[in-house]
């Protein structure tokens, strides 16, 4: 029962019985009765009226909403409900507060940056990620777009959702110290005023595409060389030319030359498509360098001895990497391969090796005209060349390297390039050590290797 009725209910009856006794009337007693319970009753819920407004109001801004001056509140409440609306405001609090704390480490966690914007297009609020992406050291908070991030597109898309309700997307390149591309989510908060924006990280997204694009544009350009040269000259051939004893030879010699190396460049790109789809399963067990040294350079003596290249090759004995012993081998072929080719005639390529804390590392030197900084950074690149012209002439696919990167990586190892242009070069093959005792004994270590036509 309501107390404010408990309250009418006595009050009439105490002032009837007291007005009885002063009056000796039962009818001026209970109408002085009926007159102090009303005035009790008017005043009970007037004062519990007070309470319920006063408890609404607060719970409502506990809860987070706007609270209307005129809410109804149903009968039978009375004002010790202000005592429970304070505990369970205090719960709602407590879990707002919880929730809060998760969103914001939700957000603070998240890979993309994300700001807010009040109405004027000002950020109040941002995450962690922003920070490194847009590369700045000064407050992001209290600025707009364009004192951030050079980008008129970035202030206008931000003004057209906060101002329109338009959302927007766009790609901007940010310059400094680390560049990179960003696409930006630009979206109205409709209800709160203002603007959110996201912030995604492209830059290798973009580079991988403009790789690829390399990549379709330098396979055409490669494939067409070749095939041009032997079709031009076949069709030399029939037209005549292969009745003249002198030119029809040579051009037989130069198609079959340009069908080598057609058919190099397709075992290559073959080779490198499995490499990178991970069709190839490459063994780990222990390889003896020396013995990989020695398969390699017999492989390249042939090309090696019309140039009077020397090698010269420092490999203590018993050193046994971790790998595949056809890909360690693959691996060595290229790098010295390379080496000759870019070596002066009568060239030296030293081939040495040296361990360090479960690591084995394989260096080729040569004295060749070495490499600009600038183009040492991409020469594992497919198709990448320094010197277009005299790679070609010499015959190189331009994905030996690239082959030799996926290789090195595939079995957990590393190359590298040290270059100081008309000095040579130097690469560095990084590969697990493997243990000795777990394979036959260890052959002799391989010889300096001279590969100089003899002195007549």
């Amino acid at each position: 029962m309501n107390r404010a009725l408990l309250w009418a209910w006595g009050t009439f009856i105490g002032v009837s019985a007291f007005a009885f006794v002063l009056t000796t009337s039962v009818t001026q007693g209970l109408v002085l009765g009926a007159v102090a319970a009303g005035c009790a009753w008017a005043a009970a819920v007037r004062v519990t009226h007070q309470w319920r407004q006063r408890a609404e109001a607060f719970a409502a801004a506990a809860r987070g909403i706007s609270v209307d001056p005129g809410v109804e509140v149903p009968s039978g409440d009375d004002p010790l409900r202000l005592a429970r609306e304070v505990q369970t405001a205090a719960i709602t609090a407590r879990e707002n507060a919880r929730k809060l704390t998760v969103l914001r480490a939700v957000i603070d966690g998240m890979a993309e940056g994300v700001w807010i914007t009040s109405p004027d297009g000002t950020v109040i609020e941002h995450n962690d990620a922003l920070k490194e992406f847009l590369y700045t050291g000064q407050e992001i908070v209290g600025h707009r777009p364009r004192d951030l991030v050079q980008s008129a597109e970035l202030q206008a898309a931000t003004m057209k959702a906060c101002l329109e309700n338009a959302p927007s997307r766009l790609e901007l390149t940010v310059e400094g110290v680390r560049p990179c591309v960003l696409s930006v989510h630009v979206s109205p908060l409709r209800d709160l005023g203002g603007s959110s924006a996201v912030f995604f990280d492209v830059t290798e997204l973009r580079r991988l595409e403009k790789v690829r694009k390399d990549f379709v544009a330098n396979v055409s350009h490669e494939l067409r060389t070749p095939i041009t040269a032997i079709r031009g000259y076949a069709e030399t051939l029939q037209s005549g030319a292969i009745a003249d004893p002198v030119a029809a030879p040579k051009m037989v010699d130069i198609i079959h030359r340009q069908s080598e190396r057609l058919s190099e460049l397709v075992e290559d790109l073959l080779e490198l498509s499995r490499l990178e789809s991970r069709q190839i399963q490459l063994a780990e067990t222990p390889v003896e360098l020396a013995e990989a040294i020695t398969r390699a350079l017999e492989a390249v003596r042939p090309k090696a001895q019309p140039r009077g290249t020397t090698f010269h090759v420092q490999v203590p004995p018993g050193i046994f990497v971790l790998g595949d012993q056809r890909a360690v081998e693959q691996i060595i072929l290229n790098l010295v391969d390379n080496a000759v080719k870019y070596s002066p005639p009568y060239g030296r390529v030293e081939l040495s090796a040296a361990t360090d804390d479960g690591q084995v590392t394989l260096r080729v030197k040569d004295n060749g005209g070495g490499i600009e900084a600038k183009h040492v950074s991409r020469i594992f690149e497919r198709f990448y060349r320094v010197d277009k012209g005299r790679s070609r002439e010499m015959g190189g696919t331009g994905l030996g390297l690239s082959i030799v990167k996926h290789l090195a990586t595939a079995m957990k190892g590393d190359v590298r390039c040290e270059s100081t242009p008309g000095q040579g070069s130097s690469f560095f093959l990084k590969l697990s050590k493997a243990d000795p005792s777990a394979v036959s004994p260890p052959r002799p270590s391989a010889p300096e290797i001279d590969s100089a036509p003899a002195p007549t």
